[in-house]
């Protein structure tokens, strides 16, 4: 490659000027032009074209961790840091944003509380023993969109989700519906959120017994007592929100949809999770129980 692309601009780079400038013999300047790349040099270059691939597959969400990870598993033994001097030198930077900022809900009402029986006790020994829910906002052109979400506190997926144009009870309620028809789950499921008047209404409360849930609220105004959920929405707004422009809601719809179904619970992998998805690491845990 070298070599035809100095004998196509012969004219335009003559080799003894050339020579001359770079202060090297014409001898030497043809053993470098007709050398071939070294095994270290070729290597490199395997390493970097993955690399590529991997951060554009992940819509460059991930950072060197990840990326690194994904290149063990394709048996290139390289370091966290050999990856992050690539990526420099490739001009790859991950998705960063500004901060995320809680929102809290509207914990001025009269409704019973729950006590905060999980108590930032954010483990659990199986799928579908906790679930943590909450309520945050998505900005569109159109006006705003207000997401509520339900995590599953052992496999981190999301087991249910509902977009909709108010801060409704019935919002809450749509996506714990979706997720008790998705997962079916054993009584005494532990569910916590924070004290919104979403749910803490007597409609949501008369659901969670309905179907045998246990429920637990965060203590006022503290959002590090529903740490795990606040973390999903901050990656949320990290990776797709604030980085997007949603002209309408509907675009702001599927995006939301292929975010949290295609990528976040099928696609990503959590180092909390031994580098699996929330899919797989589910999945993990029934065929053991199997075993």
């Amino acid at each position: 490659m070298k070599f035809s692309f100095i004998e196509n601009h012969r004219s335009e780079f003559p080799v003894e000027k050339m020579c001359k400038v770079l202060g090297v013999s014409r001898s030497g300047f043809y053993k470098w032009l007709t050398a071939e790349p070294s095994q270290q040099a070729l290597q490199k270059a395997k390493i970097q074209e993955r690399l590529t691939f991997h951060f554009y597959d992940c819509s460059k969400r991930y950072g060197s961790p990840k990326l690194t990870h994904l290149l063990h598993q394709e048996g290139f033994n390289t370091t966290e840091r050999t990856v992050t001097n690539y990526m420099k030198e490739l001009g790859l930077r991950s998705c960063v944003s500004r901060k995320f900022k809680v929102q809290t809900t509207d914990s001025n009402h009269d409704y019973p509380i729950a006590p905060n029986i999980l108590n930032q006790q954010f483990t659990a020994e199986k799928p579908n023993q906790v679930w943590v829910a909450d309520i945050t906002y998505i900005a569109c052109r159109e006006g705003r969109l207000y997401l509520a979400s339900l995590l599953d506190l052992y496999t981190r997926e999301i087991v249910g989700w509902r977009l909709g144009h108010r801060m409704t009870t019935e919002l809450v309620m749509g996506a714990l519906e979706d997720a008790y028809a998705k997962k079916e789950p054993e009584e005494g499921l532990l569910h916590h959120s924070d004290r919104g008047s979403q749910y803490a209404s007597e409609d949501y409360r008369k659901q969670l017994e309905t179907y045998k849930m246990r429920a637990s609220m965060s203590r006022k105004g503290n959002c590090y007592d529903n740490a795990c959920m606040e973390s999903f929405h901050s990656l949320l707004k990290k990776e797709l929100v604030y980085c997007t422009t949603f002209r309408t809601k509907e675009q702001a719809k599927q995006a939301i949809f292929e975010y949290i179904e295609l990528f976040y619970n099928r696609k990503r992998i959590h180092g909390s999770l031994g580098y699996m998805t929330p899919v797989q690491f589910s999945e993990q845990f029934y065929k053991r129980e199997t075993l």
